[in-house]
């Protein structure tokens, strides 16, 4: 079995997922067979993966998170780098998938019952990711001082202690209380969780790492853990994939460009890194617009994202007064994608009979395509190679998705998709549909579609950028890290 380290957070958002990613990469660099590992992710950011073994299958899911770590490691991600993915459906509820398929839908007390059972898939998925590594770089979820899900923990310290990883705790200086957070941390662990820590880091510093001298000798006096250093801020992990929608609370607009992008933030928004090559572009600005603000009327294209409920997603689209705002982009001539649920959203109705998506049945789309979805239980999940049909240029990236869209505009295909049509087109080309996540990632699709909208194209290679940014953390952390003893200290 591969020698492992684990990373926990003492709390949410406090920067594990481009840690692990960074030290992964830094890893990497020196040799070593790294992969990732996150027993329990939540989140509706997913990415299709290998199901080893299973040749009859598109692919599983995973989070993005640990998608992106595998691009770090330099491996091709599987569904067992994050054997049990939460997607949240509902604010008490998320569909379950275990290693990559649907295992279920759990209300947030009932979930608690199965990880005992979950455990199992866990502690497999675990085996075989460090099969032929030599060091395996894992990733917790929310906090281990979360003592009160103790009981039935499976992605922190009931992880940690059945595999015997030992701990690195990360702190996050830039909410404030780190000091706290940390000795807090110590103080109310059984001692049994306490022992799996073998020391910390404190992450997103801004300013003079000497002033907080004092901090890690306060630290040092409540718990006696070894301080592995001080992370500034690291403005490269801004070129990187988020996977958190944490962080869609605090994207705000800023200078003007030639083009900007409005996003609404769905309240089941679902793989909005769909936008991230465009926020890339130095001529394209990307404005996620929150719930109860208007979408802007100075937008070129209004973006509509994936998500996770269709149905409710669109009658809060309407509650917000979006659908008017909508109307209005189109009559000044504006250009309108919609990527997977968001495609099912432009239509003129979107059916789920069989109410998977819940106790709503039916909701009035968009009316901007004339194209009907009527959900189907069978996901479709896989990755694709495609081509676009008004550029004739190549596509790569993935489906995931529920629902079957007919309808006239379908004769007017937005791509080809491994043979086969997919997506609808507007009679005068400006509203463009699609079930395949990714497209922007494609560099020569995307120069000619912002031309299309008389915009020039960077000229950016994405998929080389976000190697770079990975080089870039890396090469950051080990000049403020002490990544040789963290490697080390892996058992």
């Amino acid at each position: 079995m591969a020698r492992a380290i684990m990373l926990q957070g003492t709390g949410s958002d406090v920067g594990k997922t481009v840690l692990v990613a960074g030290l992964c990469r830094a890893a990497k660099k020196r040799g070593l067979k790294v992969r990732p590992f996150k027993p329990q992710n939540m989140s509706n950011n997913a990415a299709v993966a290998d199901i080893p073994g299973d040749n009859n299958h598109g692919g599983g899911e995973i989070g993005r998170a640990q998608w992106l770590q595998a691009i770090a490691c330099g491996v091709a991600p599987t569904v067992h780098m994050n054997p049990v993915l939460l997607k949240p459906q509902t604010d008490v509820g998320a569909q379950v998938i275990v290693q990559g398929k649907v295992f279920g839908e759990a209300r947030a007390r009932d979930y608690q019952a199965l990880k005992g059972r979950l455990m199992d898939a866990v502690l497999d998925s675990w085996a075989k990711v460090g099969e032929g590594a030599d060091l395996v770089i894992v990733e917790g979820a929310g906090s281990p001082a979360e003592i009160n899900l103790r009981s039935h923990d499976i992605a922190n310290m009931g992880f940690a202690t059945r595999a015997n990883v030992p701990v690195v705790l990360v702190g996050d200086i830039d909410r404030g209380g780190v000091i706290a957070s940390v000795a807090g941390t110590y103080l109310i662990l059984p001692e049994e969780d306490r022992r799996m820590i073998v020391g910390y880091l404190i992450n997103k510093f801004r300013g003079d790492v000497s002033l907080f001298d004092d901090g890690i000798k306060a630290i040092e006096r409540f718990t006696a853990w070894r301080c592995f250093g001080v992370v500034p801020w690291l403005k490269a992990a801004a070129r990187l994939p988020s996977e958190d929608s944490v962080v869609l609370e605090r994207l705000a607009s800023g200078e003007k460009r030639a083009l900007k992008v409005a996003v609404p933030m769905l309240g089941r928004i679902a793989n909005f890194d769909d936008l991230d090559p465009l926020k890339a572009e130095p001529q394209v600005e990307v404005v996620f617009v929150p719930p109860g603000k208007p979408l802007p009327g100075d937008a070129g294209l209004v973006v509509i994202p994936g998500s996770k409920s269709t149905i409710g997603d669109l009658i809060k689209f309407r509650e917000n007064g979006w659908d008017r705002d909508l109307l209005a982009h189109r009559k000044r001539g504006g250009h309108v994608v919609g990527i997977c649920g968001g495609f099912q959203m432009l239509g003129r109705i979107v059916r789920d009979p069989q109410g998977i998506e819940g106790s709503v049945t039916e909701a009035e789309g968009l009316g901007l395509l004339d194209i009907e979805t009527v959900m189907e239980p069978e996901k479709t999940v896989r990755n694709v190679t495609a081509r676009s049909v008004p550029f004739d240029l190549p596509l790569e990236g993935y489906e995931i998705h529920l629902g079957r869209t007919t309808g006239p505009d379908t004769l007017r295909p937005s791509a080809v998709i491994n043979g086969a049509d997919d997506g609808a087109t507007s009679a005068d080309g400006k509203v463009l549909g699609t079930y395949m996540h990714g497209l922007f990632s494609a560099d020569a699709f995307r120069g000619k579609f912002l031309e299309s909208l008389g915009v020039k194209g960077g000229g950016l290679d994405y998929r080389a950028e976000v190697e770079r940014a990975l080089d870039d953390v890396a090469a950051e952390l080990e000049v403020h890290l002490d990544c040789d003893a963290i490697f080390g200290l892996a058992r």
